[in-house]
This record gives structure tokens, sequence and C-alpha cells, in this order.
């Protein structure tokens, strides 16, 4: 993997870039959809490539070792396989997973045993197992295993799991180094900045990062928790350490809101479940502000979703008929928001792109944030 810082705002510290993977091209700023479970939820891969435009998607290590199973994704020949997704893939390494199953798993020096919520079976991931499934899950961009310590966490706790999660990324590193792809393409290992809320850690876990000198790096540990302005706190902190040369990955954020502001901070890749579970339950975002479609206010406007029309599904379908479809409990409705949400936020991603390209990003998100939090 490489990647080309071609632009970089001059009032902020958001960057334009390109990572070259051999399952494609990504032009960043780029916002991820999820696929957990070798999908992204409702949307068909047609619909991925050519309605909302997604240029890399997210496997979950966690959910894809569990079911279908690393023996079948083997067989398969890795998830692109299994799945028709011929563009790059990143895998998470499970440990949100691992940390949001608080009360059924066990965290060691050897790595963290965990029950399945499927079955209750008994597993371990270890720095060196986590390499090996997402070896054979067959990502282009792997990520290490790491501890995700929640945004309350107090601090002796938290500088505890850091230097942990630092031990693990060590051994992690050692194994892939020493092991290779399994289906004739590269893959890049991310290391994770932990650290919590705390700026001391933050930095020192930053700095520990930037030392192991991959092609890429990872924030984690945020939007679990704490204060919105923590948040933005510590990505500062962390990107003013955080080699410029290399992308940057902001775990599991977030908003649009999130998303612009963790740009002009210096983020370079996001991935959020927010646009495809949200769009389920009736909440869509647009360019105007964020509306909910089970809302009476709907039920006879005859006007597209969103008047930028950032996929087909906002000129096809009305307001009014969404609403209707919603009400009715139909599955159309869960599919049609999905594409809208994600071709949405593929189209912030890239106006923010096109913006830091003309070099007024910092005007253009500034008029972006005030129609972003309306409440249609």
């Amino acid at each position: 993997m490489t990647f080309d810082l071609q632009h970089t705002d001059i009032h902020s510290n958001a960057r334009a870039g390109i990572i070259t993977t051999d399952h494609g091209v990504i032009e960043t700023p780029i916002f991820m959809p999820v696929g957990t479970v070798a999908s992204v939820k409702a949307v068909h891969q047609r619909e991925l490539k050519e309605d909302i435009k997604a240029q890399i998607i997210l496997g979950n290590t966690y959910h894809l070792y569990l079911r279908p199973g690393i023996d079948t994704l083997e067989r398969a020949g890795g998830l692109h396989k299994f799945n028709g997704w011929d563009k790059p893939i990143l895998t998470d390494s499970g440990g949100y997973q691992v940390f949001s199953l608080s009360e059924n798993r066990k965290l060691k020096e050897e790595g963290a045993t965990f029950r399945s919520h499927i079955d209750g079976s008994k597993h371990l991931f270890t720095p060196e197992n986590v390499v090996d499934i997402q070896r054979i899950i067959g990502a282009d961009i792997i990520m290490a295993f790491d501890e995700c310590t929640p945004g309350t966490a107090d601090y002796q706790y938290a500088k505890k799991s850091m230097e942990m999660t630092h031990r693990w990324l060590e051994r992690g590193l050692r194994h892939f180094d020493g092991t290779e792809s399994k289906y004739g393409f590269s893959q890049t290992y991310f290391p994770i900045v932990q650290g919590c809320i705390y700026p001391d850690l933050r930095r020192q876990s930053a700095e520990f990062i930037a030392s192991q000198n991959r092609e890429g790096n990872a924030i984690g540990g945020l939007a679990v928790g704490e204060p919105t302005e923590m948040m933005y706190e510590m990505i500062e902190v962390v990107n003013e350490i955080l080699p410029k040369e290399k992308p940057r990955y902001l775990m599991g954020v977030g908003t649009p809101q999130n998303i612009l502001e963790g740009i002009e901070r210096g983020v370079d890749m996001f991935d959020c479940v927010m646009p495809t579970r949200n769009g389920r339950n009736g909440m869509i975002f647009t360019s105007q502000g964020i509306m909910n479609m089970k809302n009476e206010r709907w039920k006879n406007d005859f006007s597209a979703l969103d008047e930028f029309g950032t996929s087909y599904v906002d000129q096809a379908y009305s307001k009014a008929y969404l609403r209707h479809l919603f009400i009715s409990k139909e599955l159309l409705a869960m599919q049609i928001a999905s594409i809208h949400n994600l071709a949405f936020y593929l189209w912030l991603v890239g106006e923010a792109r096109k913006h830091i390209q003309l070099g007024d990003f910092s005007a253009w998100k500034k008029g972006m944030m005030e129609q972003l939090g309306r409440r249609l």
C-alpha cells in the first residue's frame, strides 16, 4: 500500500490524498461503509459501486471469525471472492467487539478470552492469531489487536491498557512480518493509538505507534462515551505526532459533523455504522439536515429526498413514499434509506476533498456544519 499526499488546506490540517492498494485506488478523505458480516446491510454490491460510489468497505474480524468462519472464507478464496466485492477491504481486529462483550470476556497478557454471542462457545484472540484470521479473511488493510477502553476509564486503567496494547502490537507486528499474504495480493498492517481521554497517554501512544513506521496508522478508543469536544482534542493531540506522510484512520466515527471536524484535524479515513443503522430506523441524513421519515410532516411531501441527489434513490423516491414504506414496515424502506445515507456520506467526504483541493475547505465546512445539524 502507498499513500500520496496531494493537497493540504492552508487554513487547517485537512488533507487530500491517494491510497493505492492491489485492489484499487482510494481517494482521501474517505468514508468506509461497514460490512460487518460480509455484507453492508440491505445494500447490493452493485449499489455500493455504482450508486453509493464506495471505494473501500470494512469487514469485522470478530463476526466473520464466528460466522461464516475462517474455514469457509479460506475455501472461498477470501472475503473478496466470498462476497463479490473486488475493491479494497479493511478489517478491524475484533478489539472493539471484545470490549463491548465486557461481561463475557477476560483479558490477560496472552490475549482476550471471550464467549460467542451466537452459541456461548469459548474463544481466544491473541495478537498473533488475529493476524492469521485477517490474513485468511483477505483484507487489504489489517488492524492490530488492541484493547478499546471506555471513554470514562480512570487514568491508571487507561495507562495499563495502553501499555498492554503496545506489547500486543509488538507481538502482532513480529507475526505479521513473519507471515505471507494468502491470495497473491499485498496486505498492510495498521497500529492503533490508544490512551483514552488523557493527553499525555495519547502522546505517548502516538509516539510509540509512529516509531513502528508502518504504512498507515489508526486512532482508536474514541466515540466510546467521552464528550465530543474531548474527542476532538484527542485527535488534535495525536495528529500532531502521527507522521503526515501516512494515512490516518479514525475508527468508528461518526456523525457527518464528526467527520468534517475530523477532516479539519487531519484525519483521512473514517467508518461508522450510523448511516446504515440509523437509516434502517428511519433517520435520513441530507445536505439540509436530518429527517425522521416516520414523522407525519412527510406524509404528503412529494419532493425528492435530497435536492443534491447524492444517489439515484434521491430522485426516484419522494419523502412521502419513503415515509409510507417505513410506516408500512416494508423492507424496501431500509434499503432506500441505507443507500441514501451511505451515498450522502460518500458525497460529503468527496465534497470535502474537492474543497481542500480548491483551497476553500474551511469556509465550505462552516456553511455545511450549520446545515448538517438541523432537524427538518
